[in-house]
C-alpha cells in the first residue's frame, strides 16, 4: 500500500546529479550523455529554466525513425517541449497517476520555478516495492505477535 505520505522528494528521489544541456546541442551529443550517464532522459535548459525534456522515446520516433541525422538535428528539433512537471511534495501516487495517464517515463521535478530533480518509473518502482516489503514485514509481525 502506497502511503500518502511518501513524496516524490526524499522518498522516490534524494540526491540525484542533474543531466542537462542545451537546445542547441546535437542529438547525437545527447545519446552519447545519456549513453555514458546510463540514463533514459535529459533535462533541456536554457538561461537556468526548463524548456524541454529529450528522451530515448524522443530520440527513436523524432530522429531514428524520421532517418535524420542525429549529428546534425538539434535537441531543439526534437525534445518535448515545455514538459509536465512535478513539485517535490507531490506524492509517489500522483506522479505514477501523471506517468500512466501521459504515457510518460520521466518526470521533471520543480520548486517555485527551479529544477530539482528528475523521477523516472524505475525511481517510484523501488519507492513502491520498498513500502511494499515494509508493509509485508508489518503485517507478518502484527500476524505473529496477534
Amino acid at each position: 500500500m502506497i502511503q500518502a505520505e511518501r513524496t516524490v522528494i526524499p522518498h522516490a528521489v534524494s540526491e540525484q546529479s542533474l543531466a542537462t544541456l542545451e537546445p542547441s546541442a546535437s542529438v547525437l551529443e545527447a545519446a552519447r550523455m545519456m549513453a555514458y550517464l546510463r540514463i533514459g532522459a535529459l533535462l533541456i535548459v536554457e538561461d537556468d529554466k526548463l524548456v524541454g525534456i529529450f528522451s530515448e522515446r524522443d530520440a527513436l520516433t523524432r530522429v531514428v525513425a524520421k532517418e535524420l541525422d542525429p549529428a546534425t538535428t538539434l535537441i531543439a528539433d526534437a525534445m518535448t517541449r515545455d514538459p509536465v512537471t512535478i513539485a517535490p511534495d507531490a506524492t509517489v501516487q500522483q506522479a505514477l497517476d501523471i506517468m500512466a495517464e501521459r504515457g510518460f517515463r520521466h518526470l521533471p521535478v520543480v520548486e517555485d520555478g527551479k529544477i530539482v530533480a528528475i523521477v523516472s518509473i524505475r525511481d517510484l518502482y523501488r519507492c513502491v516495492k520498498d513500502q511494499m516489503e515494509s508493509d509485508l514485514l508489518l503485517l507478518a509481525e502484527t500476524l505473529l505477535q496477534g
